[in-house]
């Protein structure tokens, strides 16, 4: 497909209770856990897969819908949300989000978390989640798993069902609002799925012409943003200005249903493609490096390990169900 570029139509208005509180002290890492960056400014990476077609291995199966993987390398441990099947009148999916310690402890962390995407804030104090359950992006402390509003909507018009995010390095966040998740609640985006960002207690809109716009990611130098329309089959980038707003889009690639997707330290991409149970790995100029396989459909993916080069994927696994995957890198990947 060649380059599209439009002017997205762009909306601004103040969050409700945008406040995020921090309470407690951070836990002390796990024995062993790395807690700097693995990403050195300056180095030059060499390929970031052993070879063109790589296959992951299955941590452990029997969750329901597993999706939005975030590394906390301040505790050497992995968040992430499974997601249950819907239910009651309005069609919502319940989600608990889980605690992954390695090799191979998986522990309820926050019951009814509401969450599908998850993201570390920088200073290790919260985890923020796009949260289906009340349509808004949430933050829990992971001090004491108490819960506060980033951004609740429009005033009189809530999200749809906010998806995925990420996190800028001045705390922006970027976050994803496909219908996924709406179930049988009142549309009140007008049939819009849009991306957003929240800055200092202000929603505004980047981009409401994306069908189904999915998973969300910045380049390391903060300068690109990369979404993913599953509804168009296409990734998409803008340029990020110094303020935190974007410019035009391009197209970056075409992939089939592009789902969640991270990042490495020299840039590369990782974008899950969810009917194909594949990731594709691009450069930063857009081209294909290879895949890693994990399941017959795949949701998300995120960097982890203590090293930063363990490539974590949530998929689907051999006779039902969801599954974590995980395999070893030549790259590191880039933290939020």
């Amino acid at each position: 497909m060649a380059h599209r570029r439009t002017t997205p139509r762009r909306r601004m208005w103040t969050v409700t209770a945008a406040a995020i509180a921090v309470a407690g002290a951070v836990a002390p890492p796990a024995s062993g856990a790395a807690t700097g960056s693995p990403c050195t400014p300056g180095t030059t990476y060499g390929s970031p897969l052993p070879g063109p077609a790589v296959t992951s291995q299955l941590v452990r199966g029997g969750f329901t819908f597993l999706e939005g993987p975030t590394w906390d390398r301040r505790t050497g441990t992995l968040l992430v949300s499974d997601m249950q099947n819907p239910t009651g009148p309005q069609g919502v999916q319940p989600a608990t989000m889980l605690r992954y310690t390695p090799p191979a402890t998986f522990e309820p962390f926050v019951a009814n978390s509401g969450s599908n995407g998850l993201a570390i804030t920088a200073d290790g104090t919260r985890v923020l989640a796009a949260t289906h359950d009340t349509r808004t992006v949430s933050a829990y402390s992971l001090a004491d798993r108490s819960r506060t509003t980033v951004a609740a909507g429009a005033p009189g018009h809530a999200f749809n069902s906010p998806n995925d995010l990420t996190i800028a390095q001045d705390g922006t966040v970027y976050f994803t609002d496909p219908s996924y998740q709406r179930g049988n609640r009142a549309d009140e985006q007008g049939g819009r799925t849009g991306v957003f960002r929240v800055h200092d207690g202000l929603v505004s809109l980047v981009d409401d012409t994306l069908p189904q716009p999915n998973g969300v990611v910045l380049s390391p130098d903060g300068r690109t943003l990369y979404v993913g329309a599953t509804g168009a089959d296409v990734i998409v980038k803008y340029t990020v200005h110094p303020d935190g707003t974007t410019g035009d889009r391009t197209t970056f690639a075409n992939i089939r249903t592009p789902d969640g997707a991270t990042v490495d330290c020299a840039g590369n991409l990782y974008w899950v493609s969810n009917s194909e149970g594949l990731v594709h790995v691009f450069s930063p100029s857009g081209a294909r490096l290879g895949t890693v396989s994990a399941g017959r459909t795949s949701t998300n993916a995120a960097f982890g390990g203590p090293d930063g080069q363990t490539l974590f994927i949530t998929s689907s696994v051999p006779g039902g169900g969801f599954g974590l995957y995980r395999t070893h890198l030549n790259v590191p990947g880039n933290p939020y």
